[in-house]
């Protein structure tokens, strides 16, 4: 009996300094997004508030491979086929929203946003998507996966930069191919209408290609509602205290001395509309 009592208790000890580790870890945790979430950079101006999104799922292994076999009718039909394959990121999924405020997020779940020429851009829930270029030519195409609430997956094998031409194929040789090298900023939210509780944060995201920001180098220059905030640090933002109705938002890719950089897409300005 003394063997047996002596066991139940070794048992007992354990199993409650197993517990107490285990609550000190989540606490830990709990601890540790608390803090980076107290961390985040906050800018107001005029009442608006400009605040660095805290993103729970960082998704540093995904990966983006892209090719494109369109056929001559697609192509002459001033569309292009691009076929995607992903690595660690599941399309379609949801992605976690822990510590996230509340803001759009897509039914549909992850996605990849595909950018011709820094227009608006398609959401593709699938391996495969026929694009609309718009009108004939050389295009610059930019597709990098997409968090279901609209937020860029922001690592070095998250997108892939690519160039198109489509039109009457009698007109191909017109086309010089663009510049794939120089630093660049494509626009990707806002964009369109937000209603009911989407309007109180609104995310702000952007991709930058061939630059890093930095505080003493590349920098945004992003104006909201005619209100400058400087932006150092590539990440999503949301932004609060924006009034109902239509709104703008301009950003610049602006260089050490904060000029504007000279590359074909280092400028975007949209309108998007918040109703209740």
């Amino acid at each position: 009996m003394k063997k047996i009592t002596i066991i139940t208790v070794t048992v007992l000890v354990t199993c409650l300094a197993l517990s107490n580790c285990n609550r000190k870890a989540n606490a830990s945790a709990t601890e540790s997004s608390s803090e980076k979430t107290a961390k985040l950079v906050s800018m107001t101006k005029n009442g608006i508030t400009l605040t660095e999104l805290y993103s729970p799922e960082s998704f540093e292994d995904a990966t983006l491979l892209q090719s494109s076999n369109s056929s001559k009718e697609i192509l002459d039909s001033n569309k292009f086929e691009v076929n995607y394959t992903t690595t660690n990121y599941e399309l379609g999924k949801q992605t976690s929203m822990t510590d996230v405020k509340t803001c759009a997020n897509s039914a549909k779940g992850q996605h990849i946003h595909c950018i011709v020429d820094n227009n608006p851009y398609n959401a593709i829930y699938e391996n495969n998507a026929k694009i609309n270029a718009v009108e004939d030519g050389q295009h610059t195409v930019l597709s990098f996966l997409s968090r279901s609430y609209h937020e860029s997956i922001k690592n070095k094998k998250a997108y892939v930069l690519s160039s198109e031409i489509t039109g009457l194929s009698r007109y191909y040789s017109r086309y010089a191919k663009p510049d794939l090298e120089s630093p660049m900023l494509f626009y990707s939210r806002p964009k369109g209408e937000y209603t009911g509780i989407e309007t109180d944060a609104v995310l702000l995201d952007f991709y930058i290609v061939n630059c890093d920001l930095s505080k003493d180098g590349y920098k945004v220059k992003a104006e909201i509602n005619g209100n400058e905030f400087l932006i150092t640090k590539w990440c999503g933002y949301f932004m609060e205290g924006l009034p109902l109705g239509e709104n703008t938002v301009k950003l610049t890719l602006v260089d050490s001395k904060g000029k504007q950089v000279e590359s074909r897409f280092s400028h975007s300005e949209r309108k998007f509309i918040l109703k209740k």
